[in-house]
């Protein structure tokens, strides 16, 4: 066993120390209270589990429906780097054929070996099911009802890969389909929706957990039709995914969320293959996108996804008053509750040893995933 202290840890949502971990065969067996003899010693910055993001199209130029394995591996390394041990493969919407394709692939791809790379937790199906009154940068003549047959069909070839689904609860049969992808363990998150509160209600009474990046692609929070806004502000079932790149979403908006929801948002960052490259056009999906002034967005304008990375999120939410250990916990301990894993995300016995020593402000010094430094 090899022991890390730190002056700060997160734990339990709170900033707290000096304390150590304590690491053996790549699981945390000691956390302890107080100054004391370590391996490690760090002498300035806090200590974190890694960070979970779960919305990632892509990274380092690869765009993870079309990738190859080569491909998934590299974007994997290169993700790892800034602190993200785990990730969901994020598809947009595509033919429900196409979908089930890739992730018959992302289930062979994320089962590979990839030393330094970051865990790649499952798929994230970020359509067909959604409004194409609020398409975004999805192709709105590809989405279509959530029908037992295509759910049916997603669920078997996604196996366990098939982690969670965002859909438009006022679809035909989308009610149905949250209960059934409930039932087989997939989470469903409200998102790219035109439903009002009654109907957002009804889906989060179905079983909805989540709302995918909150504000982006959906009605207006209205004073006497609070709509899906209303509701994953109010509604302590729901985590609150949103995008902290400042421009998806205003710092005063990323701040009011924060404090309307304390303990239920997740950082996501909505990243698409241009993540880390230089500008120019890339593949969102099968959708070309072009990155100038740091926001992607398609031919028409819209915005296409984003290229922050989730430190760099972390980094925005508290540019916006947000506090650091909550805006810590919002990307690591408040992801892994919405996938219900208490392995990850949390400085705790018996959770993975993967963790991130951040310096004072807040740039990930050194990460480890399962015990093993990938900086060293």
């Amino acid at each position: 066993m090899f022991t890390i202290s730190s002056p700060q840890l997160l734990i339990d949502g709170h900033l707290s120390g000096p304390g150590r971990v304590g690491i053996e065969n790549g699981r945390i067996r000691v956390v302890e209270h107080g100054a004391g003899v370590a391996d490690i010693a760090l002498s300035t910055g806090i200590l974190t589990a890694g960070m979970i993001d779960l919305q990632v199209n892509g990274f380092a130029g690869v765009d993870f429906v079309s990738g190859t394995r080569e491909q998934w591996a590299n974007a994997r390394l290169r993700i790892a780097q800034t602190g993200v041990t785990s990730f969901l493969a994020t598809f947009i919407t595509a033919q429900v054929g196409h979908l089930a394709a890739a992730l018959t692939r992302a289930s062979e791809y994320r089962e590979d070996d990839v030393a330094g790379g970051a865990r790649v937790l499952g798929v994230h199906l970020e359509g067909p099911f959604l409004s194409a009154a609020r398409c975004g940068a999805h192709d709105a003549s590809l989405m279509l009802d959530p029908t037992a047959a295509s759910i049916e069909a997603l669920i078997a070839a996604g196996g366990d890969t098939l982690t969670l689904v965002t859909l438009a609860p006022e679809r035909s049969h989308a009610l149905e389909a949250i209960k059934r992808l409930t039932q087989a363990g997939v989470v469903v998150s409200l998102g790219h929706t035109n439903a009002d509160f009654a109907q957002a209600l009804a889906g989060a009474d179905a079983g909805a957990r989540m709302i995918t990046h909150l504000f982006n692609a959906m009605p207006h929070l209205g004073h006497r039709e609070p709509g899906i806004i209303g509701l994953a502000l109010t509604d302590q079932r729901l985590s609150v995914g949103l995008i902290a790149d400042l421009q998806h979403v205003a710092p005063q908006i990323c701040e009011l969320t924060f404090r309307a929801a304390p303990g239920r948002v997740v950082l996501v960052t909505d990243a698409i293959s241009a993540t880390g490259m230089p500008s120019g056009r890339y593949d969102l999906g099968g959708v070309e996108v072009t990155v100038e002034d740091g926001l992607p967005r398609r031919d028409d304008g819209t915005i296409a996804g984003a290229i922050v990375t989730l430190d760099q999120a972390v980094r925005g939410a508290v540019l916006s008053g947000v506090g650091v250990a909550e805006a810590l916990d919002a990307a690591t301990r408040s992801p892994a509750q919405v996938l219900a894993r208490t392995d990850i995300g949390v400085l705790e016995l018996d959770a993975r040893a993967d963790l991130v020593w951040w310096s004072d402000d807040l740039i990930p010094q050194r990460i480890w995933i399962d015990g093993t430094d990938i900086r060293s």
